[in-house]
């Protein structure tokens, strides 16, 4: 309960700061079990997209984040764990790292990932790491939805202390799968160009 009142208070203050609005285009805010995967530019990303999702998406999606930033202290830890149902994990861990996320998918939890793996500078995404490839080769019934958050890297930039006052804005796309025969390289590709269609389709 206390948790989910911080959590109510930390949505309202980031959405009076930035905004943080939710678009649907290429799918509906349902019940589907889903991994959402999006560009990485802020620590933001993850407090706007899962507070994008209805209330009741939220208590059955959990955010993947690295272990390293959000474990790092008690308060951290603290709104990860008991406000953001976030799933700790550590990087560079790459044998184990898809433990925990094969777990919640296998309940059937949704995930929030970012497949960069780590934050980026510019405003389309880099290459994306394997790990979405492998959870969606071993979980084929999950949708794939990409996720374009505009304008976190401006609001939160590395460094920053409190957020800017600049309007963001989390733009869901059609759900995607890995195809018959598809590889690992030419699926990330795809994925990322999912991506990166949501950011061009948003008007200036």
């Amino acid at each position: 309960m206390i948790g989910r009142i911080i959590g109510e208070i930390i949505f309202a203050l980031t959405r009076f700061l930035v905004g943080g609005h939710a678009r649907w285009k290429g799918c509906e805010p349902d019940g589907t079990q889903r991994i959402y995967f999006a560009n990485h530019t802020s620590h933001l990303d993850t407090i706007i997209l899962w507070a994008s999702l209805p209330s009741t998406l939220r208590r059955t999606t959990h955010p993947v984040a690295a272990a390293d930033y959000w474990g790092r202290d008690a308060v951290r830890r603290y709104i990860a764990m008991n406000v953001l149902n976030v799933v700790l994990v550590e990087r560079g861990r790459a044998s184990d790292a898809l433990v925990p996320l094969r777990a919640e998918l296998e309940r059937g939890r949704s995930l929030i990932i970012f497949p960069e793996g780590t934050r980026g500078t510019e405003a389309l995404p880099g290459p994306f790491k394997s790990g979405l490839y492998w959870l969606a080769r071993d979980f084929p019934d999950v949708d794939l939805v990409p996720v374009y958050l505009s304008n976190l890297a401006r609001a939160y930039p590395k460094g920053s202390i409190l957020p800017a006052p600049i309007s963001c804005l989390a733009t869901f796309g059609a759900p995607i799968r890995v195809a018959e025969n598809e590889d690992k390289d030419a699926f990330l590709v795809r994925a990322r160009a999912a991506v990166v269609d949501l950011a061009e389709r948003i008007p200036e």
